[in-house]
């Protein structure tokens, strides 16, 4: 061992022996003090990236160049490269972005996974986890109540009905010893989880504060894993119900234990992606349940904010939201004076709208409208607020030959691009075309792009998974997609309104029917309340329908 490097000593610079020297060579791996940098750098036969100490280790050499650092990133491969593998055929037509934007983009990441495990999944946990003891002490005392039931009950009839208390008893032990057992593997599930939750934040805040591209890009999150919560046991403790004595029949009238029955069903609250419902069939006739008259002109778009109340866009300044029992309840103008492009409910139930005019995304609270987005040569349309309460916007350019693109927001700030696929194709058309956008649950972006005739879905990354552009069977006939939905089994819904239908595709984009029989004129908005009604705006009628597709 180096005398210098001993553990009695203090760090001292490589070339000169300087004691604690400030700076370190990431490439040479050398300790330097300032005076020896810049003989240092004077060695130009290979390449040197000097950092502070407390920054050493931040550079990623290049696997394929030994003397080059990384200082890309290659979104295709999604790897970093260094300057020299730019011009390499490996990364021909790739697109690359500066490293630091990746650690800065990726910090984003640990940053709201860690909140939202220390904020909401954890601390729901631990809720859950707290209602177990509280759940055996019932059960004890619940036991206890009924043993001393059968007791009583016996001494009436003697010795006589001594085997009847005592496989009575034994009935309910094993019962007891079922649920214990049930409820300790639940407890002991949770801990389990809780563990992982645990690991998990320890392991975020470390990454979060590591200047480790290596390890940072490969972070892969668990929560979505976490998200899903673990099921509630909804049991019926068993009862006593004593009976007239019999010495005949002693044993059938002293009384019995009803089942001990023990049900797992999911928490019918959620984090961030919820639970799997229950599963919905299509009926084989679609019904209509309601027709609304609106007496508004040209019905644009609707969008649910509860079972009993939607938001109505027609062609005008105002949004309406109207109750399907009283009416009319309220109405908003846009602050622009221009007509909303499209609008969405968020989580916590403020809506969201585009305006084209102003070039804004907007948020009205308490009546009140926030600008929370303004764009600077691109217009705004499709509009949704996803799972996670990002903000996804459909936008097109100003000289509208640019292809359009989505855009994901967290808050104002911009987080995601999609434009190209993998081979730098545009996914979408230009002009404006781009209309209509929403999430599906397994987190897929779905647009109606009607200038290509065709509804692109891609995935939560960006990469396309496939273009829908009608049943194979009519092809001979023009598919004019608007509004698009998805409803508690990831069903995707299509408004096709030169054809007055719905279209119904599984989430993988294969054909499942259409609603054709409900006399559809010009349907263009679409969306679901809970149960998984659809409520269709007629541009033709400015009638909104409520249909009945699945049970």
């Amino acid at each position: 061992m180096d005398p210098r490097r001993s553990a009695q000593d203090v760090l001292r610079c490589d070339l000169c022996e300087t004691l604690v020297p400030p700076m370190y060579c990431d490439i040479c791996h050398l300790h330097l003090c300032k005076a020896c940098v810049g003989e240092h750098l004077s060695e130009f036969a290979k390449e040197h990236k000097i950092v502070p100490f407390e920054k050493r280790g931040s550079t990623t050499k290049c696997p394929n160049h030994s003397s080059k650092i990384c200082e890309l990133y290659c979104e295709q491969c999604d790897i970093p490269i260094c300057v020299r593998c730019t011009s390499s055929t490996e990364h021909q037509g790739h697109i690359f972005v500066y490293i630091v934007k990746i650690l800065e983009k990726q910090r984003l990441v640990l940053q709201k996974d860690l909140q939202e495990l220390e904020k909401f999944i954890f601390p729901k946990y631990q809720e859950i986890s707290s209602s177990i003891p509280v759940q055996k002490a019932n059960l004890n005392k619940s036991s206890q109540k009924i043993a001393s039931t059968i007791s009583k009950h016996g001494e009436e009839m003697h010795r006589e009905i001594d085997v009847v208390i005592k496989k009575l008893k034994s009935d309910l032990d094993e019962m007891d010893s079922k649920y214990l057992t049930v409820l300790n593997k639940h407890e002991d599930d949770i801990k389990h989880m809780l563990s992982d939750i645990t690991q998990t934040i320890a392991d975020l805040r470390k990454l979060i504060n590591s200047d480790d591209v290596g390890l940072v890009s490969a972070y892969k999150s668990r929560n979505a894993e976490f998200r899903k919560l673990p099921p509630k046991l909804t049991v019926t403790l068993p009862s006593f119900s004593p009976q007239k004595t019999d010495n005949h029949q002693m044993f059938e009238q002293f009384g019995s234990l009803s089942e001990l029955s023990i049900k797992t069903e999911e928490h019918n609250y959620t984090l961030g992606t919820e639970h799997s419902p229950a599963e919905r069939s299509l009926l084989h006739v679609p019904q209509i349940v309601r027709e609304i008259k609106t007496n508004y002109e040209d019905v644009a778009t609707v969008c649910c904010l509860s079972d009993e109340d939607i938001w109505i866009r027609c062609n005008g300044s105002i949004l309406r939201l109207y109750n399907l029992q009283r009416g009319l309840i309220k109405s908003i103008k846009t602050r622009s004076n221009h007509c909303a492009a499209d609008f969405a409910v968020t989580r916590s139930g403020d809506l969201l709208y585009t305006d084209v005019q102003s070039r804004t995304v907007n948020i009205v609270k308490n009546k009140e409208i926030q600008t929370v987005i303004t764009l600077l040569g691109w217009l705004p349309c499709g509009v949704c607020s996803t799972s996670s309460g990002d903000i996804l916007v459909a936008m097109y350019s100003d000289d509208r030959e640019t292809r359009s693109k989505v855009v994901r927001y967290s808050g104002s700030t911009e987080i995601q691009s999609i434009q190209f696929n993998e081979n730098g194709k545009a996914l979408y058309s230009s002009g404006g075309c781009t209309q209509y956008i929403s999430e599906n649950r397994n987190l897929d972006i779905r647009v109606t792009d009607f200038g290509a005739y065709a509804v692109v879905v891609v995935n939560q990354a960006g990469k396309l998974r496939f273009t829908y552009k009608g049943h194979p069977s009519t092809t001979n006939e023009s598919f004019y997609p608007y509004d698009i939905t998805t409803d508690s089994q990831s069903r995707i819904l299509i408004a096709d309104s030169d054809n007055n239908r719905i279209h119904i595709l599984d989430q993988d984009g294969q054909f499942l029917r259409y609603i054709d029989n409900c006399g559809l004129r010009e349907p263009r908005g679409l969306c679901l309340d809970s149960r998984d009604n659809l409520f269709v705006a007629e541009s033709d009628t400015c009638k909104v329908k409520k249909i009945q597709y699945c049970l």
